[in-house]
């Protein structure tokens, strides 16, 4: 597929394009009525994709096309109710890529053009997390904020570690199970330093914005006062979730402290930032895919119509063998 991306080429602005970074107008609550999902291929196998649309029905990257932030003047034309003066500058979308109690490893394929969600692949094999006691899977809604990049050459001032080469993840704590390829508001609450095989991957906390508790939450310290022993167990899982592959522990900057929102929107800003240069050229891309379809200004915009022949000519096979995997359970003694 990536052969392909010499035949790409900047066309003519679609109806929808939106400049760089722009936040899209009318900005619902509701964000998934924004966007929706095409599966193509057979979960639990290498060719499983899932592709995405906007509203008008055209083929989208989750990476690049979805507005990092939440448009807050107004609700499907309708003036908001008031709100905290921070509530909206705090809003941002997600991309759920991983359902709560999960295991299966699904990711955006930042590599592919359009960017689906795929499973991650390693030594040719799908890639699920281990149950580890007393969890099943992945324990919160998981996925990344788009219009982000954890740049792999620039070290960040923080962990002294440069970027993992990724949109910034975000562990997602309400109290509803969402589903994969889902897109939602979200409030940012804070944010864990993990410092995964010598790279910077932060790990956001956030709630998202329609869950029934989500007044209750404004900064990480309301996570440790309504929901006790959540931020302690998301610690011990990115500590250990690789140990049953035979890896040893990861580690943390800041000691594996929360650092609070206000830290959290700053990381948030610098990895657009960097975002932004990748779109536009500006640093070196790499491997990664930067074709869109709503980001006039970026030399790697395309057109609906080249954007629809990307998707379809991806190939794959209903016959597939699917490799789900053995359900195990790991215990760590001290």
């Amino acid at each position: 597929m990536r052969a392909l991306l010499p035949l790409l080429r900047t066309g003519a602005a679609a109806a929808t394009c939106l400049p760089r970074g722009a936040s899209a107008r009318p900005g619902p609550r509701r964000a998934m009525a924004l966007y929706r999902t095409e599966e193509r291929g057979q979960p639990c196998s290498q060719d499983y994709r899932v592709f995405f649309k906007n509203v008008a029905g055209h083929y989208i990257s989750p990476f690049h096309d979805i507005p990092l932030k939440v448009d807050s003047k107004e609700e499907n034309g309708i003036p908001t109710k008031k709100a905290r003066n921070d509530e909206y500058e705090n809003l941002f979308n997600m991309v759920v890529e991983v359902p709560r109690w999960t295991n299966a490893k699904m990711e955006i394929a930042t590599k592919e053009p359009l960017n689906p969600i795929k499973q991650d692949v390693k030594n040719g094999k799908l890639r699920y997390a281990a149950n580890i006691f007393p969890h099943k899977g992945y324990i919160w809604n998981y996925g990344a904020l788009p219009q982000t990049w954890e740049d792999p050459h620039q070290k960040d001032k923080s962990t002294n570690c440069c970027g993992d080469n990724d949109p910034i993840d975000v562990c997602e704590i309400g109290s509803k199970v969402l589903s994969r390829g889902e897109v939602i508001h979200v409030k940012i609450l804070g944010v864990l330093g993990l410092i995964d095989e010598g790279e910077t991957d932060w790990k956001l906390i956030a709630i998202n914005a329609n869950d029934p508790e989500a007044s209750k939450f404004h900064d990480i310290g309301d996570v440790k006062k309504f929901k006790p022993g959540y931020l302690e167990a998301t610690l011990n899982w990115f500590r250990v979730y690789k140990v049953p592959e035979g890896k040893p522990e990861n580690q943390f900057a800041f000691n594996g402290e929360f650092k609070n929102k206000a830290f959290a929107l700053e990381v948030i800003a610098s990895t657009h930032e960097c975002w932004k240069a990748l779109l536009m050229k500006k640093c070196s891309a790499g491997a990664i895919s930067c074709t869109n379809v709503q980001v006039c200004d970026s030399p790697f915009h395309c057109t609906q119509d080249e954007a629809r022949s990307l998707v379809e000519s991806v190939s794959f096979s209903l016959n597939e063998e699917t490799n789900e995997e053995e359900q195990a359970w790991y215990f760590l003694g001290k």
